[in-house]
């Protein structure tokens, strides 16, 4: 340990005080230098291929988190606890006094951070360390950090370094700036949390510590860490937006980039995969749920593209070109994908394939396997009997998707998803969404502010009604001020005046079952569209004047979309007045939501734009106040 912190300082790169008190008192403390590395060490060594990662808990003896094996196909690892399968949306604390919303440490368990912080320290000083350097980002842009977690946990520490870049000891570069530490402790999660999953941001003036009191990389390795790059982005004026993007080209050659943004569950990994055929080929738009119609369209060749980015992307100043469209860049090294709509063999054959027998190691959360076996990833764990996991997992790296693009994109399409439920006269709900609908800008923003989280999430635990993730559908993750992450994503939409905004739904279509069929179809018609305007008897303001602009009629390759999936109230069993009731449920959340931004820091446009949604705006209103 001492070359280490020799090596450090030779390269002047500064470990934090108590970083090295650890590090010079724990038991002991590896280095690892490679995800390869940490793959061996997650089941306790390449000879052994199941392994235990339990702790002795004061007042409840052992308790074990997870069982990880390996498998053929890279390591496995399974909760015993169902509640941490999912991210807790509740997770975040702040413990430093500097500028935030979000709830301080000490008011919401009633006592400081200091006392857990220096409690803490000491408990990973009485335990065999895992320890590594990374960066946050990509391409220079981004936080350096450290990361070290009881050795027990490698697995834990595998997808922290696959989903972040892990960078070896002698390839850290010169003044290599430590912005961020993630210490790992496991078993606070039940001496101070009753259970819950909890992850502590404490911003101090030269680095961001972040406490990881659990071993579910949600709300940790992955967004816990994208909040490092929000509090970076919001001390510079930047955004790194949560969305996937993809370059999509027609089967006539033309070029169009999406960026779909969304909250938990919104299709932003969906928007990344194939459309798959029914088995005469034909393409299954949805199904009645009253009737069990299915209604089926023939296109003869799909779009190919090349994915960009599958969560989260750097909008930096540093990449932009200043011509009217926004500029994006991968802001990770792994995608952590969601497979629960594979549900067996076939139903995402890209998927399956490059997961059966990658060329380098994969982790699997929350699919069922034993030593030695091959994880696939339709195989989801059970939380009861009879009660599959909502949110089976595999974390991959983006070098190994075919195609994948790792220069900055230009936006042309900037699609907002929402997960809708079921919506019919006899019980009506915010499931009025079109297959698609067009958005002028100053909704489009309106949007991103609200964030509706939606139906029947999968990815974290919730009530599953609708509730609002907040700006630019982010806001969960972020550590700083509402009204100031509003303004940057306004003003980069005032700044970006060539990009389009569409709003598309998933799951339902009034009471159609769509699954991801909206985006994907979308994705479909607007990119052989190119450039070419809608002509402007396709489309007219919606009944419902939060939704923009719906399509009148949409024919692809000679498949006419039946109208029913265009205007909802044109279906039989919703009709005007079910439409209309779900209109009102979708107003009242939204000017409930709205009321939150409206503030003196806001931007005088901001403060304009909520005004007119409190005042039930019309579609042209909000398109004369940011163009169209």
């Amino acid at each position: 340990m001492e070359n280490l912190i020799k090596a450090c300082k030779e390269k002047g790169i500064v470990l934090p005080v108590e970083l090295e008190d650890i590090l010079n008192n724990c038991r002991s403390v590896t280095v690892f230098n490679s995800t390869d590395e940490l793959a061996v060490a997650a089941t306790g060594g390449a000879a052994s291929q199941e392994f235990e990662v339990a702790y002795e808990v004061e007042g409840k003896g052992p308790v074990t988190e997870a069982i990880v094996h390996r498998v053929k196909n890279g390591v496995s690892a399974n909760y015993t606890d169902p509640y941490m399968r999912r991210r807790d949306p509740d997770t975040m604390a702040i413990a430093d006094d500097q500028p935030s919303d979000k709830e301080r440490f000490a008011d919401k368990y009633n006592y400081a951070f200091d006392d857990l912080r220096l409690d803490t320290f000491n408990w990973l000083k009485k335990q065999d360390l895992a320890m590594f350097f990374f960066f946050a980002g990509r391409d220079g842009i981004g936080a350096g950090g450290v990361a070290v977690a009881p050795a027990n946990a490698a697995f834990f520490a595998m997808g922290l370094s696959m989903l972040q870049q892990i960078i070896p000891v002698d390839e850290l570069p010169e003044g290599f700036g430590l912005k961020s530490i993630i210490y790992v402790a496991p078993p606070f999660r039940h001496t101070h949390f009753d259970g819950k999953q909890v992850v502590v941001h404490n911003r101090l003036k030269n680095v961001h510590e972040m406490f990881s009191y659990n071993l579910y990389p949600g709300p940790s390795a992955k967004k816990g860490l994208y909040g490092v790059l929000l509090s970076q982005g919001e001390k510079e004026n930047w955004v790194t937006a949560h969305c996937s993007t993809v370059q999509v080209v027609s089967p006539y050659d033309n070029t169009t980039t999406f960026m779909h943004e969304g909250a938990s569950g919104g299709g932003k990994s969906e928007m990344l995969q194939h459309i798959v055929r029914e088995e005469n080929g034909q393409i299954l738009i949805g199904e009645n749920t009253k009737t069990g119609e299915r209604r089926l369209i023939n296109i003869p060749l799909f779009c190919a593209f090349n994915p960009v980015t599958d969560d989260m992307a750097l909008c930096h100043p540093s990449i932009q070109k200043k011509n009217g469209r926004l500029r994006v860049l991968d802001a990770e090294n792994a995608w952590f994908i969601r497979v629960d709509s594979i549900n067996q063999y076939g139903d995402d054959p890209f998927l399956e394939k490059i997961t059966l027998k990658p060329p380098k190691p994969l982790l699997f959360l929350n699919i069922a396997t034993t030593p030695g076996s091959t994880a696939l990833v339709w195989d989801h764990i059970e939380d009861a009997p009879g009660k599959k996991c909502p949110n089976p997992r595999v974390i991959l790296p983006r070098d190994i998707v075919p195609g994948v693009l790792d220069k900055p994109v230009s936006v042309d399409v900037r699609s907002f998803g929402v997960r809708t439920p079921p919506c019919s006269d006899e019980a009506p709900s915010y499931g009025i969404l079109g297959l698609f609908h067009l958005l002028p800008p100053a909704l489009a923003w309106l949007w991103r502010l609200v964030s509706p989280r939606g139906h029947a999430n999968p990815s974290i635990v919730s009530t599953g009604g609708m509730e609002s993730e907040g700006v630019g559908s982010y806001w969960p993750f972020a550590t700083g001020e509402m009204v100031h992450h509003a303004n940057l994503l306004l003003e980069q939409i005032v700044a970006t005046p060539k990009v389009r905004y569409t709003l598309a739904p998933n799951q339902y279509v009034g009471v159609w079952k769509v699954g991801f069929k909206p985006q994907l179809l979308m994705r479909e018609y607007l990119t052989r569209r190119g450039d070419a305007q809608l002509r402007p008897d396709q489309y007219q303001p919606a009944r419902s004047s939060l939704l923009g602009y719906e399509l009148n009629y949409l024919t692809i390759e000679g498949a006419k979309i039946p109208s029913r999936f265009l205007k909802v109230y044109r279906q039989p069993e919703v009709g005007e007045q079910g439409y209309d009731e779900g209109h009102r449920i979708l107003m009242e959340f939204f000017k409930s939501e709205v009321r939150k931004f409206d503030n003196p820091a806001l931007s005088s446009l901001g403060r304009r734009i909520i005004a007119a949604c409190l005042n039930d705006a019309t579609v042209e209103e909000y398109a004369s106040l940011l163009g169209k």
